[in-house]
């Protein structure tokens, strides 16, 4: 039996926020503001040559996706997006909110170890999960099992820094309340050493890495700083 790797506190957490996740001034307004800039630089790595509107006939699977915010925005480029998530309500939210919008997103209750399948998707995608997780090296191998060989994983996190604590921590939850008190234990963080190392670990090769960071208007924007809010690509030997 696959080692579960979704911790169910986690999951209650995240479950308790479903009915707001796609309000863009509520509970999830970072998500919302970081979400282009992440699916940008995703998509135009997916895409290469051909331009990042261009994801058409490419399988997708979005592992922690909630309520589908990056499984819609990949959808709306054309990707055939398969959505993972463990907690059933946000994938409640999900599935409605894909139907409203006349998405055609397959959504699945598990995590990436529940997986049937292996080796069939060109990209997958882990964005703001793994920090949650209850078993890293366990949740790596089941994203690179799931990769078709020559594909791609893509995972953005948070760096385990002084800096990451007083901004996504302390200034996040409690000064600014851009965030629901207690949705980051600091400890749970993840180096960009410690997670290049767990891909490695898991038979991937890391590609490529960029920080995330917010500006003062609340617009993000990709930068060479990974010391607070970064984003890895690693790439399975063909």
């Amino acid at each position: 039996m696959a080692e579960a790797t979704a911790l169910q506190a986690e999951i209650d957490k995240f479950d308790a926020l479903a009915a707001r996740w796609w309000d863009p001034n509520g509970p999830m307004k970072p998500l919302h503001r970081m979400n282009p800039v992440r699916i940008g630089w995703i998509a135009e790595r997916l895409a290469g040559a051909h331009g990042p509107q261009h994801l058409a006939g490419l399988r997708v699977l979005d592992v922690g996706c909630g309520a589908g915010l990056a499984s819609e925005a990949l959808a709306r480029l054309g990707a055939d997006v398969t959505g993972m998530d463990a907690a059933p309500e946000a994938l409640e939210v999900a599935r409605a909110h894909a139907r409203a919008g006349g998405l055609a997103i397959d959504y699945r209750l598990g995590g990436p170890e529940d997986l049937a399948e292996a080796g069939d998707y060109d990209a997958v995608i882990s964005l703001e999960v793994i920090e949650h997780v209850a078993e890293r090296s366990a949740f790596l191998a089941a994203l690179a099992r799931a990769a078709r060989p020559g594909g791609k994983v893509f995972l953005s996190t948070l760096n385990r820094t002084p800096r990451s604590f007083l901004m996504a921590k302390l200034g996040a939850e409690y000064l600014l309340r851009l965030l629901p008190i207690g949705t980051h234990d600091w400890r749970m963080f993840v180096t960009p050493a410690e997670l290049g190392a767990g891909l490695r670990g898991a038979g991937l090769r890391v590609a490529d890495a960029a920080g995330m960071e917010m500006g003062l208007s609340g617009t993000w924007r990709i930068t060479r700083d990974t010391g607070v809010n970064y984003l890895m690509m690693a790439e399975k030997p063909a």
